[in-house]
């Protein structure tokens, strides 16, 4: 499969910049739409249950919260500072939802689904199946798992907790919004030419002193968190497992949080444990 890279000129030469993500095409074939399976009881030839997850953090993680704290707050030798949510004695937290997200994006791609949220004035330019679903009785194969407008999906990702309290400073440099017209490959034919997908790297690029100060879990820092799940059959436990760089031949890690373009945001995880069950009767029986 050949993948275009989009490059923008520079103001002081012809040269071309290598961007920090790929494109991978839309498949030629459009999504499969299909009836939910629904929520009213446990099928017997789904799988249902829960899988532990570990997460490590390999390049600096930050997910804001969007507001700006004394570093005083956050234990930071700085005036001010950006921060991540916090729980419990003060142990960095990331939302069920953006660990949802992070995961949804790589299921997409690997099940030829529809993008599950579009905003901007660059709607037109996707192409017309890639929009996301609008009906619950037609549903692409995320949508089917992750939830879509009026249906709430099969599986749901509890808040990652840091497995310490502690968190350190990092300078952020100022990130710009996305181009498509000033970028070639973005677009083919007028239409997007496919998802992006940043490249993780060895160490986030750090802004110095002229950074945006932003509290964040450094390298190393371990999160824990469950996936609980219902009514999945095996081919979707299976994508599920692949989106979550379980697949041995081809191991990968996810990208969360903010500063993707200079590196932020790789997590690797593992699997602590799963409990599964098929038949109704073992869902009853945890309980003796």
């Amino acid at each position: 499969m050949t993948i275009s890279r989009p490059v923008r000129k520079s103001s002081s030469s012809d040269d071309l910049a290598p961007k920090p993500y790929e494109l991978i095409p839309f498949p030629k074939q459009k999504p499969t739409l299909k009836h939910p399976i629904g929520h009213d009881q446990y099928k017997r030839d789904r799988y249902h249950g829960s899988i532990e997850l570990t997460l490590k953090v390999k390049t600096a993680v930050h997910v804001s919260t969007g507001i700006v704290a004394l570093g005083t707050d956050v234990k930071s030798k700085v005036p001010l500072i950006k921060t991540m949510t916090q729980g419990t004695q003060q142990r960095l937290a990331i939302a069920g939802s953006s660990l949802k997200g992070a995961v949804r994006s790589v299921y997409e791609t690997i099940t030829n689904s529809t993008l599950a949220v579009v905003t901007g004035k660059y709607k037109d330019k996707l192409p017309r199946e890639r929009l996301p679903c609008q009906k619950k009785t037609e549903l692409c194969p995320a949508s089917l798992v992750f939830g879509a407008l009026d249906w709430q999906g099969l599986i749901q990702f509890s808040d990652a907790i840091c497995q310490k309290a502690e968190s350190v400073t990092g300078f952020m440099p100022s990130l710009y919004r996305p181009r498509p017209d000033e970028y070639q490959g973005y677009l083919q034919n007028g239409k997007a030419a496919g998802r992006k997908f940043y490249y993780h790297a060895i160490k986030a690029v750090d802004g110095g002193q002229q950074g945006i100060p932003v509290q964040q879990a450094g390298s190393e820092y371990v999160f824990t968190t469950q996936l609980q799940f219902k009514n999945l059959a095996d081919a979707e436990l299976g994508a599920l497992l692949i989106a979550l760089g379980q697949d041995q031949n081809y191991p990968f890690a996810l990208k969360v949080g903010g500063g993707k373009p200079i590196g932020m945001g790789t997590m690797t995880v593992e699997i602590s444990s799963i409990s599964a069950f098929q038949d109704v009767r073992d869902r009853y029986r945890q309980y003796s």
